[in-house]
């Protein structure tokens, strides 16, 4: 298509848009497992659990390629587990994150036999503790700590800083471990920090580490692992993003002599780059201020461009010849944050064309909705050449499917 993590030729994403019609999310699965593969690599001289961060993309199809190479999850909700654990995942190589876990998904984590339930507050812990004696199962536990650092992409996606909700400060967490010490139901496993998300620098994961290491000295129970958390950004614009390699270098100097198993939880690296959002022109339109081109897709199917003022690339599948001159692409929702990119380069566009979003892998249908009574689009996962329908798209009767 253009330089990506994706191997689908313009050929071939032309003829699943006809295939499978459009909007159509495509995700190149043998890049995927290539990019665990790196991952896993450059971490190689260390004992590492990698845990997906199914947020990303929880499709199951992509959820069981990784579970099959051996990754751990990294879940934040009840569903999430659900999911995780029909797709293959290991529930000894599972963490429960999230800051508002509910005593259903408690006990949910509990009978499926997690790795860690990273712990947000004293309440938390607390109800955590209790849950564990009534079903009489010992709970194991990482307190989440909050290191104070800035780091991330928009500020909607900055988790690591004290004002945040995320976590807890240093001297609290210390307290919630010598208070767990004190109960037969509780386990400490580990220590958990996480910076925030769309991270381009190994520069915060060093500090974040050398402040998590001066908690673990501070700590008298002898944690199991590690977890830096995820965040490891990506090059929207083309770019390398951060490479697993300059994270290692990084981080693995700072790790010796440590005894804990290391846990990290990518997510958008991962996914991110292997896939695409394939949308066909429906209209254009020139004002005096600007150069429109329409398509099906919008807002609803990937909502990054408006939430967070993302940038993503737009390209021609089938260029055309002519002048190239900066049009928004926008999409069909009756908003004007209906858009999925603004100024991009683009040459003669006719109806019926097919462009691609690129580095759409991540957050982009696991954000999706049917604002606008919009069908959600079909997912399809290519490997080895060969396309498979991963998730249907919805139909009109779905739209209306739960309503009584």
């Amino acid at each position: 298509m253009v330089e990506s993590s994706m191997s689908i030729s313009a050929r071939s994403s032309e003829a699943l848009a006809r295939r499978f019609g459009t909007p159509l999310y495509v995700y190149d699965g043998d890049a995927l497992l290539a990019r665990y593969e790196r991952f896993r690599k450059a971490f190689a001289a260390r004992e590492t659990l990698l845990c997906y961060a199914f947020k990303a993309n929880p499709l199951a199809a992509l959820a069981r390629l990784l579970a099959r190479a051996g990754a751990g999850c990294d879940v934040v909700s009840g569903g999430e587990l659900a999911r995780a654990l029909a797709a293959g995942f290991a529930p000894e190589r599972v963490v429960f994150s999230g800051v508002g876990k509910t005593d259903d998904e408690l006990r949910a984590g509990l009978r499926a036999g997690l790795l860690a339930f990273n712990v947000e507050s004293a309440e938390e812990l607390a109800r955590l503790a209790r849950t564990a004696a009534r079903l009489k199962r010992r709970a194991p536990f990482a307190v989440r700590v909050n290191p104070d650092i800035r780091a991330g992409g928009h500020a909607h996606i900055v988790t690591g800083l004290a004002e945040t909700k995320f976590g807890v400060e240093a001297a609290e967490a210390l307290a919630l471990y010598r208070r767990a010490a004190r109960s037969p139901w509780l386990r400490a496993a580990g220590l958990q920090c996480h910076l925030g998300s769309q991270i381009l620098s190994p520069a915060p994961y060093r500090r974040a580490l050398a402040r998590a290491t001066a908690l673990l000295g501070a700590i008298a129970a002898p944690l199991g692992h590690l977890d830096l958390g995820g965040g490891m950004g990506i090059g929207y614009d083309g770019g390398p993003g951060l490479s697993p390699e300059a994270l290692a270098r990084a981080l693995l100097p700072g790790l010796r002599g440590l005894p804990q198993r290391l846990v990290l939880e990518p997510g958008r690296w991962l996914v991110g780059p292997v896939g695409a959002l394939l949308t066909r022109v429906v209209a254009r339109k020139t004002t005096s201020r600007r150069r429109f081109v329409v398509v099906d897709a919008g807002m609803n199917d990937l909502l990054r461009p408006a939430l967070y003022g993302a940038r993503h690339r737009v390209v021609a599948v089938r260029p055309r010849r002519g002048a190239i001159s900066a049009a928004d692409i926008v999409g069909p929702v009756c908003e004007t944050a209906d858009f999925l990119a603004r100024g991009v380069r683009l040459g003669p566009a006719q109806r019926g064309d097919v462009l691609a979003v690129l580095d759409a892998g991540a957050y982009g249908s696991s954000m999706g909705s049917q604002y606008n009574s919009r069908p959600r689009p079909a997912e399809v996962v290519v490997r080895g050449g060969r396309a498979r329908l991963a998730r249907r798209r919805e139909t009109m009767g779905d739209l209306v499917r739960h309503e009584l």
